[in-house]
Order: C-alpha cells, then structure tokens, then sequence
C-alpha cells in the first residue's frame, strides 16, 4: 500500500457533550409518556383515566392532532384532554419541495425558539423520516453545517416522535405526490448526534415501536439510529436488545484524519468505534451500516479504500457490515465538496474487491439545502 500523503489540518470547535444549563424544557407530551403515565396526566387533569387511551388512539392510529376531530370525545372534554397530552411540540416554519414534491424538507421552530429540521422521502415502495435528535450538534465536524452551529439542546423523546407523527399525517392526507401511504423507515441521520441523548432517542424507538393504541407499531428493524462513535452508548444499545439498525459514521478509516474530520475520535479510536460496531451486529444479528461522505481531496484516496476494506474485512466474512458512501452535499461558502466521480468509483471498486458490499447513497434535495443543517442556518 502507498505512504498516505499528509493531509492539512483542519480547524474542528470544541466537542460539547452536555446542553447549556439554561435549555428550558419542553412541556410533556403523550409520545413522552408511558400508558400508565397518560392515565395518570388525565386524572390529574380531574379527567377518567380511560380517556388517555382513547386520545392514544386518535394521536397514533388516527393520525389525529386537533381536537375538534375527536368526535368520540365529549366536546367539554376535548380541550382540557388535548392541553394534558397533546401540547404543541412544533411550528413549521418552512418546508421545501425536491424530486416532484416526493422530498420534503421541514425547518420546526421548538417551543424555546430553536430550530431543527426533518426530511420525508419518499421512494418506489418506501417512505422514510429522517428526523433531528438534538437542537445543534456538539461533534464539531467541519464538514457538517449543524456541527458548525454547536449545540443548544437535546430534544424531548415527544418533539423526535412528532416529527415522525407530522410526515405520517402529510401522506395519510395525501399532501405528498402517489397518494396516501405511511412511513415505513425512520432514520436518526438529522441534526444532532442520536447517541448524546441517548435516553430520548431510545424511548422514542419504543414509542414508534410499541403497538397501537401505545404507539405506532412501526418494526424496529425500519428504524436506523446512527451515530459519529459514541462507544459506551452503541455498547448500552446492544444491550437494550432493540433490533434497529445502527449506522456508524466513520469518514476516515485512520486516526491521523478522523480525528480532524470526526474529533471525537480523539476519545474513542477508529478500531474501538468499529469493534463496537461489530459487536452491535454480534449480539442482535443485525448489519451494521458503515457512513462514509466522500470529500474530494481529503478522504476518498485509493490507499484509503484499501485500508478501510481491510479494517472491515479484520472481523470476518460473515455479513457484518455494509458501506455506504455518501457524496457530501456541501454547504454554502464550503471548502468541502463531492469527490471526483472516478474517485468515487475506484473507492467502490477497491472495497468491493476486498469483499465489503458497498452502495452509494441516492442523494436528494440538493436544491432544497439538504445537508443537515442548512436550512436553519440560513433562517436563524
């Protein structure tokens, strides 16, 4: 294998772990509740508990969030149920049309005024959800326009899942072209880092899984967590024995870059982030998908394929793992930019030869300012 040639050094922020203190929390939310904590919320609002799960039923099954279209409901009653269990998470602000009107991007302003984003998808037999878990993001990429902005605070388990929620009720309306439909994947790939709120990204799993009337009885094994190599964190998911896929985005297969490009590589090495990745696949027999944004110059180098095949190919031939290039989609004022479209296919090819089954990412909403990030940062 070549000598790798020095790679510049790239300016990266800090990496934030915690939100600031001062984040206000957002109010409670049925999708924040258990069954019994809904029953609970509506007899303290002086209501029968049974009337939580009749509410479940219209906010999961129904798609319903206005009360005045519960009509198996009392009309006094409506009101004080819906202020109990249904405060309103999220206004959209913007949304963007790409691809016929089948991607749509939404920018959300939270209750405290932060802004995030989600994108539906829809595919040939598919729709997906790709949905922010935090409001910013800590991990400082420089290559990622919501790195660049820092974090302002971890989302609550309900704003993740009215996310979902607000792109089932676009298609069950018909509002995006092919005509009703439901959302059949969910992908953590929006702002913010899904393993740095951990604990709400995981409950919002159980919730999208549980059945109806408890949630929206989605399979988990539709549902794609990623995340930049939080080690502890992908080795307590293992644990919790949730079949979701887990993406690890690696960008680099040696320190010397990935620590440039993913600086929290600097705590937890390339080989730790993998073995853990590895052993999420062991433990739950389920692929893991391996993240790579090729950027032009910095990291789609021939010798660079080969090293990542090998790292890869280290832990056996049985399956494991599936890359998934991705062409960076890059932001305004950007040095970073795709890789040459020969790079990329010798990228492809070499990891192909070393036996690691490759895609490239079927890129949307250019023109709608896809990268994650974008669209708030222009509208802030």
């Amino acid at each position: 294998m070549p000598e790798p040639t020095a790679t510049p050094p790239l300016k990266t922020l800090p990496l934030v772990f915690e939100e600031p203190r001062k984040a206000r929390r957002p109010p409670r939310h049925l999708a924040d509740m258990s069954s019994q904590a809904r029953c609970e919320a509506v007899v303290a609002a002086g209501l029968p508990a049974y009337r939580a799960k009749q509410v479940s039923h219209h906010y999961f099954s129904r798609l319903v969030d206005d009360p005045a279209e519960m009509t198996d409901l009392p009309a006094d009653l409506r009101e004080p149920l819906a202020t109990a269990l249904l405060p309103k998470l999220l206004t959209p602000i913007h949304t963007l049309e790409a691809d016929g009107g089948t991607t749509r991007k939404t920018l959300w302003k939270l209750h405290d005024g932060a802004l995030v984003e989600s994108v539906l998808m829809r595919y040939p037999g598919r729709v997906t959800m790709c949905v922010s878990s935090q409001a910013g993001c800590g991990m400082a990429c420089p290559f990622c326009a919501t790195g660049q902005g820092g974090l302002q605070r971890n989302m609550s388990t309900g704003e993740i899942v009215e996310q979902v929620l607000a792109g089932a009720r676009s298609l069950a309306r018909g509002e995006v072209p092919g005509g009703p439909g439901r959302i059949s994947n969910v992908v953590f790939m929006g702002m913010g880092e899904p393993m740095a709120n951990y604990n709400a990204v995981i409950a919002s799993v159980r919730r999208m899984t549980d059945p109806a009337p408890d949630g929206l009885g989605m399979s988990a094994r539709g549902i794609t967590v990623s995340t930049v190599g939080l080690v502890p964190r992908m080795l307590q998911m293992a644990e919790e024995q949730i079949p979701v896929t887990l993406a690890l985005s690696l960008h680099a297969p040696d320190d010397e870059l990935r620590n440039e490009l993913v600086p929290i590589n600097t705590r937890w090495s390339v080989r730790e982030a993998v073995a853990a990745a590895w052993n999420y696949a062991r433990v739950t027999k389920r692929r893991v998908s391996i993240e790579y944004a090729l950027i032009k110059d910095i990291n789609d180098q021939a010798w660079r394929a080969d090293l990542l095949g090998e790292l890869l190919t280290s832990y056996g031939d049985w399956g494991w793992v599936h890359a998934n290039l991705i062409p960076l989609n890059p932001t305004p004022g950007s040095k970073w930019t795709a890789s040459r479209v020969e790079d990329e296919r010798e990228f492809v090819r070499r990891l192909e030869a070393k036996g690691v089954p490759t895609t490239v990412r079927d890129t949307r909403g250019r023109e709608i300012d896809g990268a994650c990030g974008q669209l708030a940062a222009t509208s802030l």
